[in-house]
């Protein structure tokens, strides 16, 4: 007997043929599906020329088809898919209240125009957003430092989305070279991720998804809340 969902493709139900009416069509939601198993899957190096046939078969769709996929998965999707690891973003909490920070000038701005008698404000803000890789929920923490119309964070260092941050800063940032002793090495990293049961990761790999964290830190729905803080602040 053979096996015809050897690399275990998702069933999903077509809703009809294309325009062509040569293969099938999926709904949108269905397509982003498949466009991320593409990516997803793992596939033994020895079945990678038959893989894309097999899914094409699995699913009964064309090369057109495909390529519909890719357009509705960068229009609609909320992941990002990122060297064969899906990430996502979760929601933000704002964990206790605005601190109020003193700020001191020194020696060489004090005297600057403006500045003697300025009052500035700052706050500082304990914040913690949830993002998905592969669909496994890992919580992020941070500092929001504030500080006039601008703002600063501070990551902590306990969640393994945290630790690959530091990782990742720990090489590429001179000033805390001294530092990166105390950060998990690859290895570690790899192993956490395993244990949560995700596939594990390269350099390039890391660097990507800590981009993405930092791009998607603070969205708008956030911004609309802190400006309320700050509002009630004043």
């Amino acid at each position: 007997m053979t096996n015809d969902n050897p690399f275990n493709f998702l069933p999903l139900q077509p809703i009809g043929r294309n325009e062509t009416d040569s293969a099938n069509a999926y709904a949108p939601e269905d397509m982003i599906k498949i466009y991320e198993q593409q990516f997803l899957i793992q596939v033994p190096e020895e079945q990678l020329t038959e893989f894309l046939p097999a899914l094409k078969r699995f699913y009964d769709i064309d090369n057109n088809t495909l390529d519909v996929s890719a357009i509705i998965f960068e229009a609609i999707a909320e992941s990002s898919i990122i060297y064969n690891h899906k990430i996502k973003v979760g929601d933000y909490q704002i964990l206790g209240g605005l601190i109020e920070e003193a700020i001191e000038y020194d020696e060489d701005n004090k005297n600057e125009e403006g500045v003697e008698n300025e009052d500035i404000q700052a706050y500082t803000l304990e914040c913690k957003r949830a993002f998905f890789i592969n669909d496994v929920e890992i919580p992020y923490h941070f500092n929001l430092f504030i500080y006039g119309d601008g703002y600063s964070t501070l990551t902590k260092k306990e969640s393994l989305l945290e630790k690959m941050y530091w990782f990742v800063r720990g090489r590429f940032e001179e000033h805390l070279l001294d530092d990166a002793e105390d950060n998990e090495s690859l290895e570690s990293i790899n192993e956490q991720l395993a244990s949560l049961g995700i596939r594990e990761m390269d350099l390039s790999t890391i660097d990507g998804i800590v981009n993405y964290v930092e791009d998607n830190i603070i969205d708008d729905a956030m911004v609309e809340a802190l400006n309320k803080l700050l509002d009630d602040a004043e």
